[in-house]
């Protein structure tokens, strides 16, 4: 997953392009849903490993920095198994998993903890933070920590509509 590409008219890493850099570099099974930055491939690497070669290829192709958070199907299937806040979500697309780099630390948790405004909720689980939004994002303090550069961490942040097609392309690919 891609953090922070085509959102405007700069960071353009056109969806076609992207997975044609991907395959001419030996990945297999090349796929990518919206505009957003995100990819499921085939590849015996580590997702740390697929972090750091995919950023390489994407700065070296396009001229820019893009940070890679990666997940492995496994990883993937877990996050969406876990589903903290399933039981009170009731619109995906206002549900949103922030994909990090690593876990927070304690402070950090419950600085985020901290900025839940009711009806939001969120739950921490190891390198993933789950948010509900239902009144969305807009004013919302926990969202605007969540999207910003104070967590310690790349963090990326999908919908669970998102999610839940990235882990069921996952599973087509092999």
């Amino acid at each position: 997953m891609l953090r922070g590409i085509n959102l405007g008219s700069k960071r353009r890493v056109p969806m076609a392009d992207l997975r044609a850099l991907l395959t001419e570099a030996g990945y297999e099974d090349v796929a990518t849903y919206v505009q957003s930055g995100n990819v499921v491939l085939t590849s015996p690497a580590t997702p740390a490993e697929l972090e750091r070669d995919t950023a390489a290829l994407i700065s070296e192709r396009f001229g820019f920095e893009v940070p890679v958070v990666a997940r492995s199907r496994a990883e993937l299937a877990r996050v969406v198994k876990h589903d903290p806040l399933g039981d009170v979500v009731d619109n995906p697309k206002r549900y949103q998993v922030s994909f990090l780099s690593a876990g927070l630390d304690a402070a950090t948790s419950k600085r985020l903890r901290g900025l839940v405004t009711e009806p939001e909720a969120v739950a921490i689980k190891g390198r993933e933070v789950y948010a509900w939004h239902p009144d969305g994002v807009a004013r919302s303090k926990l969202w605007n920590a969540l999207a910003g550069s104070q967590l310690g961490v790349t963090a990326t942040a999908r919908n669970w509509t998102t999610v839940t097609t990235l882990l069921a392309m996952a599973q087509e690919g092999g």
